[in-house]
C-alpha cells in the first residue's frame, strides 16, 4: 500500500493533557508515528490509535537530548515508510520549540507538513492569577531566551527591561542570578517577579518577590527546569510580593476614575 508522507507538528500544551485543541486531539488519533518530547504530557498518547509507533525524542535542558539531527531523519524515514508522523511537542512549537525548523526540513524532502498551535506555557501564567497584560500596569508581553546558543544572556533582555511590559523568560534558570543583577543595575531590582514550574499539573511550583532576590525564590521553591520566569507589576497584581497589593491599589484607583477602566 502507498503511503502519502505528511508530517503534522502539533503542539501538547502546558501540560494538562485537557489543555490540548480540539484539532490535535482528532490528529492524534489517525497518527501512523508519534515522536514526541521531554515537555509533552504523556498521557496523550492513549490517543493513539492500535499499531501506532510512538518514540520518545526528548531534550532535558542540560541534560540528556535527542540531536535534532536524529529528530530530522526519523521524521524523514517515518513519513516515508509509515505515512503520518504526529510531531508532539509541549506548549507551542513555535515559541521557542524549534517547530519550523522541522516544518522546513520536512518540506525539502517533499514532505507535506501542517501546523497545529498549543497552549503556550505563557499564557498558563493565568492559573496562578498572573496575567500577561492589564491595563495601567502593562503596556504589552516581551519574551525571550534565557540563554542563548552561544550560553549567553539573550541582549533583547535589557531592551525589554526598559519598556512598560511584562517579560516572560523561558530556558533562564541557570542565568537567573545574571537575571537579577541587571535589573539591580538598571535600579529596578524591586520590580515583582515569579519563578514557576510545572504550570496546570499538581506538581506546580512558584515563587513570587523582588526581582533582586531571584536566585533565591528559585531555591526556596526547589525550582528546577522546566521554569518559566515572569517579571513585571502584572505579577503583584494577585500575589503579596512586597508586603501590600498592587492589584488592591489599582482597583482603588480605577474606582476613582470611573467607567473609563471598564471592558
Amino acid at each position: 500500500m502507498n503511503v502519502v508522507p505528511e508530517l503534522y507538528v502539533v503542539g501538547a500544551g502546558p501540560g494538562d493533557p485537557e489543555l490540548l485543541t480540539l484539532k490535535a486531539h482528532r490528529v492524534l488519533q489517525t497518527a501512523a508515528v508519534i515522536l514526541y518530547d521531554n515537555l509533552a504530557n504523556q498521557e496523550l498518547l492513549a490517543l493513539a490509535p492500535a499499531g501506532c509507533e510512538c518514540l520518545y525524542v526528548g531534550k532535558k535542558p542540560y541534560g540528556d537530548y535527542t540531536p535534532q539531527e536524529t529528530i530530522h531523519a526519523l521524521i524523514l524515514e517515518k513519513a516515508r515508510s509509515r505515512g503520518r508522523v504526529i510531531r508532539l511537542k509541549g506548549g507551542d512549537p513555535f515559541i521557542f520549540g524549534r517547530g519550523f525548523e522541522e516544518i522546513l526540513f520536512a518540506r525539502a524532502h517533499g514532505i507535506a507538513t501542517h501546523y497545529i498551535p498549543g497552549i503556550s506555557s505563557m499564557q498558563a501564567l493565568g492559573f496562578e492569577d498572573i496575567p500577561l497584560t492589564h491595563r495601567i500596569v502593562s503596556e504589552g508581553v516581551w519574551m525571550v531566551t534565557g540563554t542563548k546558543k552561544d550560553g549567553s544572556l539573550s541582549a533583547d533582555l535589557r531592551l525589554a527591561m526598559q519598556s512598560n511590559s511584562t517579560v516572560v523568560i523561558y530556558m533562564g534558570l541557570k542565568k537567573a542570578a545574571e537575571i537579577a543583577a541587571a535589573y539591580c543595575e538598571m535600579g529596578k531590582g524591586d520590580t515583582p517577579a515569579a519563578v514557576v514550574q510545572h504550570l496546570t499539573l499538581p506538581q506546580r511550583k512558584l515563587a513570587v518577590g523582588p526581582v533582586r532576590t531571584l536566585p533565591a525564590l528559585v531555591a526556596s521553591q526547589q525550582i528546577t527546569y522546566p521554569a518559566l520566569i515572569v517579571i513585571g507589576a502584572v505579577v503583584g497584581l494577585g500575589h503579596d510580593v512586597t508586603g501590600h497589593f498592587l492589584g488592591q491599589r489599582l482597583s482603588h484607583q480605577a474606582l476613582g476614575l470611573g467607567g473609563q477602566w471598564e471592558l
